[in-house]
């Protein structure tokens, strides 16, 4: 038994010590995983620098699909570092997340958009004597993924997404669509196009992007988190979208590019009016959220983004998700377990594993921040 604890802490290590072997990093419950500080007081794992502090229990939260991948990742390599803590996510959707946190089922919500003012008023009830804030953590591109035999390398920009998504352009070999490509081979064939059943920040910010950047040919709420315009094929989550582009040919659909990843679906470049055509990574996503300016107020960090950017590199169907949180009046029993978790999550460690599981990491002044306003929640 004694061998096996040390061979798991070994494997734990190295797992930390390298962004990729963060992936497969597992829940461990040996307590040859943590070490105590000198006070006694802080539980720290030796390899990977992660500070457990007080944290113990089940933790448990709810919201965005499009951070579950880096979620994944972020709760192994906790609970993998603080001995009896449970972490529990649920990738239900940005929406019923922010519900969940406003009935105060859940100790965080993620969000791919920040709270509107009657949510923040809502929270009010179940923060006492605070509020919810918005603390940007997880950034990334949305891609437009698609399905196409014979056609690797497709652009569109923003007013050809619009009008695919919006039912007015129908077939592949539509003269706008053949405009942007043309040496690639356009089959004659109806366009299936898929969007989210669910209310969700990624078609949110997919609506913002459309009204800012084609805003004569988008005309929906850019506030919505449900979808609305006609026609198209609905499924639930990103995860949802994606594996009905990857398993329908001639399919369109948009999900975080992880998902695109993971399955191997090909993606749109975007013609955003820059020298060249911008591809869907998390280092172009990176160039446009570094943009970002920060709207919110006193410890709310909620971020205003270019959607309309033509920098050159810069990828601009950008969200963030944030993790919602109470700023007074979290519970105590779970006060502890938060701290350190988004302590972790913001840490440059709990960034640095983003990159791989194709998210972009914040950018370094707002993840300063982030960790200035963590250790304050109470």
């Amino acid at each position: 038994m004694k061998l096996q604890r040390k061979n798991r802490l070994r494997a734990t290590a190295l797992g930390a010590l390298a962004v990729s072997g963060a992936l497969v990093l597992t829940a461990c419950g040996s307590d040859d995983n943590t070490a105590t500080g000198p006070d006694g007081g802080d539980k720290t794992n030796a390899a990977s620098n992660i500070k457990c502090e007080d944290a113990k229990g089940q933790l448990r939260a709810a919201g965005s699909s499009a951070q579950k991948n880096a979620m994944d990742v972020w709760v192994k390599n906790f609970q993998a570092a603080c001995s009896g803590v449970e972490v529990n996510y649920q990738a239900i959707g940005s929406g019923g997340g922010i519900t969940n946190f406003t009935q105060g089922q859940v100790a965080f919500a993620g969000s791919d958009s920040a709270l509107k003012p009657e949510e923040v008023e809502e929270s009010k009830k179940i923060c006492k004597g605070g509020q919810g804030i918005n603390l940007p953590m997880v950034g990334g591109p949305v891609a437009i993924g698609y399905n196409l035999d014979g056609v690797d390398n497709l652009v569109l920009d923003s007013a050809t997404i619009a009008k695919i998504f919006d039912s007015k352009i129908k077939k592949w070999n539509d003269p706008a669509i053949a405009k942007l490509n043309p040496e690639a081979k356009l089959p004659d064939s109806a366009i299936q196009a898929f969007h989210r059943s669910d209310e969700s920040g990624t078609t949110q910010n997919l609506h913002k992007y459309l009204s800012e950047a084609a805003p004569a040919d988008w005309k929906h709420d850019p506030k919505s988190k449900s979808w609305l315009a006609p026609g198209g094929q609905a499924a639930n989550g990103s995860s949802g979208v994606a594996s009905q582009v990857k398993q329908t040919q001639g399919s369109i659909g948009y999900f975080e590019l992880s998902y695109a990843s993971s399955q191997s679906i090909s993606t749109v470049k975007l013609d955003t009016g820059a020298a060249a055509p911008v591809e869907a990574t998390s280092e172009n996503a990176s160039k446009a959220i570094a943009a970002a300016k920060i709207k919110g107020t006193g410890k709310d960090l909620a971020l205003s983004l270019d959607y309309k950017t033509k920098a050159e590199g810069a990828y601009p169907i950008i969200l963030v998700t944030y993790e919602i949180a109470c700023d007074k009046g979290n519970k105590a029993e779970t006060l502890p377990t938060l701290k350190a978790f988004l302590n972790y999550t913001a840490s440059e460690e709990g960034q640095k594993v983003l990159t791989d599981a194709g998210y972009a990491p914040l950018p370094a002044e707002i993840a300063a921040k982030v960790r200035e306003i963590v250790p304050t929640l109470s």
